[in-house]
């Protein structure tokens, strides 16, 4: 069986950008920023996805462009361990446990994209009169469940076309949507009385905020950042095992993670100037802010329905262009490992969703936990993995590939890239772990970080050894 290619550059860095950009710069984002100290969060995000993420997704592009294999085979070819296979498979898992969540998330954006075009008809979008009680009754239960297996039909239905004629084609639609609307939107919001109050607290750094909430921003703004880049899932090896050619990966992943950070910017700026201008708290939603604050303010705003229209349209076609490299990620490596169609491929595993989505819609306390701490690990744990692999086991012929197409600066910053993603982030993820799971707590700050090290000293110890057998 012949393994499809992107046809061009541009669709691949859209279909990876797509990737990147969705519900977590969107939806989560958002929530996770008012969460977590306004602009507080966003300078520790933004100093994590230059200094953690942009390096992990050329480490998952130089091992996906290496194999040009799905994460199970890549790590199994070029290692030739069967124990790095079984690494491997743990990103299927993340994507099956992140589509049991976000498809859930992706119902409720079907449900309000569909009650805003229907508000002309009716007198109005029927979440205008109360936001809050109106969330609070569809979010979860019989409803939830049944928007959830819209959204990932949709989504099944991109992934059966194939690599250039579904996921490559609607990326190249919706990845440009997104921008020109979400453009258009942060425009329009800046005239808005109030709204310079959501530019200060999403803008005007705090650094005092900052000394004082460190280490409960941190494990949120890391996973964040890794969320919205897409990394530690291997959905960017497999995207990279697509590419036909060589290719600057340097600049292919600085495009990509440009587009992803302007779009998560450019999502806040819509956002919290929207919610300020009509006195909104931005906090107070949780996972409902974009649902409940954002319809409120739809229904306080001249032309509101419009609005909502394009809102929610936008935020749909950002759910889905992530959506889909969630499902290509499983869906690979049963093509490639397992011998099976796509056809049949796809199938199964939207079968397999339906089951564990519907259990996440009736069950608020699971929704939860899936989509914080649990995803917040799977990812931070599969990228720190993925560098481990990058750094240790591939080596020099990870430089290798790097350098590969790449330009006079960025084959310059090869070897220092190396030494940052086998030595300085691990360390960085591990103390990253630890935090989220509370050692620092116990332990203190130094401790822990004496933790993170000795950890990750005997990890690449026994790499070494491994490597010498």
């Amino acid at each position: 069986m012949t393994r499809e290619t992107w046809a061009t550059r541009t669709g691949f860095i859209l279909a990876a950008a797509g990737s990147a950009v969705g519900l977590g710069n969107i939806w989560r984002f958002p929530w996770m920023t008012a969460e977590n100290g306004g602009s507080a969060f966003l300078l520790v995000y933004l100093v994590i996805v230059l200094g953690v993420g942009v390096p992990g997704l050329l480490g998952e592009f130089v091992i996906g462009r290496r194999a040009r294999r799905n994460p199970v085979g890549a790590l199994r070819d070029l290692s030739g361990s069967r124990v790095w296979a079984a690494v491997g498979g743990i990103s299927a898992i993340t994507g099956v446990a992140l589509l049991s969540f976000y498809s859930v998330v992706g119902g409720w954006i079907l449900r309000y994209l569909l009650v805003s075009l229907a508000g002309p008809f009716t007198g109005g979008a029927a979440y205008l009169a109360d936001p809050g009680a109106y969330f609070g009754s569809v979010s979860f239960g019989v409803g939830a469940a049944g928007y959830h297996l819209l959204f990932l039909a949709l989504t099944g239905l991109i992934v059966l076309g194939g690599v250039r004629r579904g996921i490559e084609l609607g990326t190249k639609v919706m990845m440009p949507a997104v921008l020109a609307l979400l453009v258009g939107m942060a425009v329009w919001v800046s005239t808005q009385s109030g709204a310079g109050a959501g530019y200060d607290f999403f803008l005007t750094f705090d650094l005092e905020t900052i000394r004082a909430n460190f280490f409960s921003i941190l494990g949120p703004a890391a996973g964040q950042a890794l969320f919205t880049l897409s990394v530690g899932a291997g959905t960017m090896i497999t995207y990279a095992s697509y590419i036909d050619e060589d290719r600057s990966l340097p600049f292919d992943g600085s495009v990509i993670a440009l587009l992803n950070t302007g779009v998560g910017v450019l999502a806040g700026l819509v956002v919290f100037p929207l919610l300020f201008s009509q006195g909104i708290d931005p906090g107070s939603g949780g996972p409902g802010t974009l649902f409940v604050g954002i319809a409120g303010a739809f229904g306080a705003l001249p032309g509101g329905g419009v609005l909502a229209i394009l809102f929610f349209g936008v935020v749909a076609f950002a759910a889905l262009s992530s959506s889909i490299s969630m499902l290509e990620i499983p869906v690979a490596v049963l093509v490639d490992e397992v011998g099976w169609s796509r056809r049949r491929a796809v199938g199964t595993l939207l079968a397999l969703i339906a089951t564990t989505g519907t259990i996440t819609a009736f069950q608020p306390a699971l929704f939860g936990f899936v989509s914080g701490t649990l995803v917040d690990f799977l990812l931070t744990g599969g990228l720190l993995a993925f560098l481990l692999f990058a750094g240790w086991v591939l080596g020099r012929d990870a430089v290798a590939e790097y350098v590969t197409g790449a330009g006079p600066i960025a084959t310059r910053l090869a070897t220092p890239w190396l030494f940052a993603v086998g030595v300085v982030i691990p360390v960085f993820l591990t103390f990253t772990l630890l935090t989220t799971a509370g050692v620092d707590a116990r332990l203190g700050f130094w401790p822990t970080v004496v933790a993170a090290v000795v950890a990750v000293a005997v990890v690449l110890a026994g790499l070494r050894r491994r490597a010498a057998v």
